[in-house]
């Protein structure tokens, strides 16, 4: 595949994830709190299954764990807002099943190629173990967030959310400056902003 093709989709996700904290942000403004909208998780699970995409497309493993940890809980907090049970059954089963598959049945040649993920001559193996470490971190905000939305039965965005966003975003800015990769560096650039602005509402609320 060309990789202007798959830069395409890598910015198509990024936009797309982009686009959802602008939608929070937006929304956290007028309410004058941090809020949780619905919409907020629908385009992060779209943008979520693009760039799981995307990293297959560039063998990096790195993107791919981070968005496989996240995808589920984007749908469960969907699920808590009884956003989820609106959409028709069939696209319900789709976004469900369609990464589990790609997983299973993804092969390339009639194989999955797992060493190609982790012997990328492009990523040595130290900046793998960076990439898969702010992944960790990344992703550890959404079960983070997961636990304590279970808890208080409601989806929210909490404070330890917005912490681990912006440590996570650091590291993986500093991966994607290593990587040189526009797709992750240019998301992760305005995430900042909107991660550093949400502790500020929260501040001021307490």
């Amino acid at each position: 595949m060309s990789s202007w093709l798959i830069y395409s989709i890598g910015f198509l996700a990024q936009m797309l994830f982009s686009s959802r904290l602008l939608v929070q942000w937006l929304t956290s403004e007028k309410q004058k709190q941090v809020a949780s909208p619905s919409l907020f998780w629908f385009l992060s699970l779209i943008a979520s299954f693009l760039l799981f995409i995307y990293g297959y497309l560039r063998n990096d493993f790195a993107i791919m764990f981070g968005q496989s940890l996240t995808y589920f809980i984007y749908i469960r907090n969907l699920q808590l807002q009884n956003q989820w049970q609106r959409l028709p059954k069939l696209i319900r089963l789709f976004l469900f099943f369609v990464p589990i598959l790609i997983v299973v049945f993804y092969y390339n040649n009639n194989v999955i190629d797992v060493k190609l993920l982790f012997k990328n001559e492009a990523i040595p193996l130290w900046l793998l173990g960076l990439g898969i470490v702010s992944q960790i971190v990344f992703t550890l905000r959404f079960v983070y967030q997961w636990i304590y939305s279970e808890k208080h039965k409601k989806s929210s965005l909490p404070l330890g959310f917005w912490l681990l966003s912006l440590i996570g975003s650091v590291l993986i800015l500093t991966y994607a400056i290593f990587r040189r990769d526009p797709v992750l560096f240019l998301g992760h650039i305005f995430g900042m902003v909107v991660y550093v602005r949400n502790l500020v509402l929260l501040n001021k609320s307490i």
